[in-house]
């Protein structure tokens, strides 16, 4: 195709549209080149929020698809900045991340698509230089509107925090989390003694939290984080074992409110620890839809959820091996589901998918082949990776929860 004038391209012009059209083939790619540079861009005050750190991906999903559309549509057709980008922004504000940093990451985006798109656009010999020069300056002005509007979102949720005796004491907490010696006894709560971390996230979890300590005669730390997402600690001078909490949560525990739990540990170091398992444990809950979620129940699955390398890593080896299959690797995926779900016995899984144990043997043969490595020597990381790609396609979207 030939190079275009710049007249020829305003408004839904062919050469944009098949511009757009390249792009959105590689939306994948480029979507992983902008959430690394998008965590390359990291703020060492930072407190790492895992509902904020969850919903990167999301966010940077739908920030790639708007800017991709409005190629195509150029900038006064485009829709409004996607409300997952807006989301976002109000749980960056929640979760101590810098409005500086918040922009920093939109630009380094920016730029990454920018110059996907020039390559794309020199490639296909589509647009001569006034024209992509045209392209861009359109591709800058919505940019800057979605920084106003992403601004404008942080700067009112900010707003919109707690009361100044409220956000003092939710700045103290924050700053024993992160590990500062810091003077407790302006909090009402004992550190020294035993501990359960809890997080929550749904309307009235600091009133289902009030009423889980009362029935378990424990002392309550909870800080509201926003109208639906509240922290907790229950603390005891005796340790409270995991189970004893789980059967009173089984019945006590309001079921529209999605909880995680960390394990029972002793101190201030231990507080801290079990708050941290809490948080890394609910992407699991909000995800699978069940709750409670104990921490030491999806422990390697909750790392999987946090760490990007990690999750690429074990899918390269694992499951994309297994998509070459004829049926794109079904079979032999459901076999290992039901494999690990029989604590890896053979005759369990060939009752379970109505089949031969040979069929199963002979399954199990063809994935190792498939990965190239004995199947001893890594479940684990099968089955981490197996009920990963589960939650990712049954699970509801995280930023559904404010």
């Amino acid at each position: 195709m030939g190079r275009r004038r710049a007249a020829d391209i305003v408004g839904a012009d062919p050469a944009r549209s098949e511009l757009a059209a390249r792009l959105e083939s590689r939306r994948a790619e480029i979507a992983e080149a902008v959430l690394a540079r998008v965590h390359a861009v990291s703020d060492p005050g930072e407190v790492v929020d895992s509902l904020y750190a969850e919903g990167l991906r999301a966010a940077v999903e739908a920030a790639v698809s708007y800017g991709l559309t409005a190629i195509e549509l150029g900038e006064e057709r485009s829709p409004p900045p996607p409300p997952v980008l807006l989301a976002q922004a109000r749980l960056a504000a929640r979760s101590g991340v810098s409005l500086d940093t918040v922009l920093r990451r939109y630009v380094a985006g920016h730029a990454l698509i920018g110059d996907f798109l020039v390559e794309e656009a020199e490639r296909g010999d589509l647009l001569e230089g006034s024209a992509l020069q045209l392209l861009l300056r359109s591709q800058a002005a919505l940019f800057d509107r979605l920084l106003v509007a992403v601004s404008e979102e942080y700067t009112q949720a900010i707003e919109a925090s707690p009361p100044t005796r409220e956000r003092r004491r939710t700045k103290l907490i924050e700053r024993l989390l992160a590990g500062e010696l810091l003077n407790t006894s302006p909090v009402a709560y004992d550190f020294d003694g035993f501990h359960l971390g809890a997080v929550a996230a749904g309307e009235g979890a600091a009133e289902a939290f009030r009423a889980l300590a009362s029935s378990l005669d424990c002392r309550l730390l909870a800080v509201p984080r926003d109208e639906e997402v509240c922290w907790a600690w229950l603390g005891s001078r005796r340790p409270q074992g995991a189970a004893a909490v789980w059967r009173v949560l089984s019945v006590e525990w309001p079921g529209e409110l999605v909880l995680a739990f960390g394990e029972p540990v002793e101190g201030l170091s231990g507080w801290r620890l079990t708050h941290r398992q809490a948080h890394a444990a609910l992407p699991v809950a909000l995800r699978s839809g069940r709750s409670p979620v104990r921490y030491a129940d999806v422990a390697l699955l909750a790392a999987l959820l946090r760490d990007e390398l990690l999750t690429s890593s074990l899918r390269t080896l694992y499951l994309d091996p297994l998509a070459r299959e004829r049926d794109g690797g079904r079979a032999l995926r459901e076999t290992l589901g039901a494999y690990f779900k029989s604590d890896r016995n053979v005759s369990s899984t060939a009752a379970a998918l109505g089949v031969s144990r040979q069929t199963v043997v002979n399954r199990l043969r063809s994935v190792e082949e498939r990965i190239g490595r004995r199947l001893t020597s890594c479940a684990a990381e099968l089955e981490a990776v197996l009920r990963l790609e589960g939650l990712e396609r049954s699970g509801p979207d995280l930023l559904t929860v404010k």
